[in-house]
């Protein structure tokens, strides 16, 4: 199986550990991290990041929503997930609330961060994007088995 170029959307603040673990599995090509001094000054304007947002969704054929506890609550995660779809890229949800942190353990499971999003491809049809959830007894093991073809089944189910 290719190696896919994703793009990565989850709570920075809660997850960044866990989410750090995933994309070191090596499965996938990623979105590349943002150097600190880089996102402070592309933080500094909503216009800034959400230019950095389009840029970076350009040149990816999956998004990866990493479902945390607060997930589906942040503004940003939202507008990843619903500009994906305005571009014709797959979205895929995987929680990882029972990934293990090393500084605060496992954490909580969080709401699906589609509910109550009017997600659309440009043509008008309603999309309904998975989210996986890992066994709980072996949720690193589980995503580093599957990511992969539970990307490939987001990119199946859009074409």
């Amino acid at each position: 199986m290719a190696k896919r170029n994703v793009f990565y959307s989850f709570h920075f603040d809660k997850d960044v550990f866990r989410v750090q673990q995933i994309r070191n599995m090596g499965v996938l090509v990623g979105d590349d991290p943002v150097s600190p001094n880089t996102w402070e000054e592309i933080k500094r304007t909503e216009q800034g990041v959400e230019d950095w947002i389009n840029e970076n969704l350009k040149r990816k054929t999956c998004l990866v929503v990493l479902v945390g506890e607060d997930t589906a609550n942040r503004k940003w995660v939202k507008y990843e997930i619903k500009r994906a779809c305005e571009l014709g890229i797959p979205v895929v949800g995987v929680r990882i609330h029972n990934v293990k942190c090393v500084n605060t353990g496992y954490g909580k499971k969080g709401p699906d961060p589609f509910a109550g999003l009017d997600l659309k491809w440009t043509d008008g049809t309603t999309y309904s994007p998975t989210v996986y959830n890992p066994d709980p007894d072996g949720a690193y093991k589980d995503i580093n088995e599957n990511l992969a073809s539970w990307i490939e089944t987001a990119i199946l189910e859009v074409k």
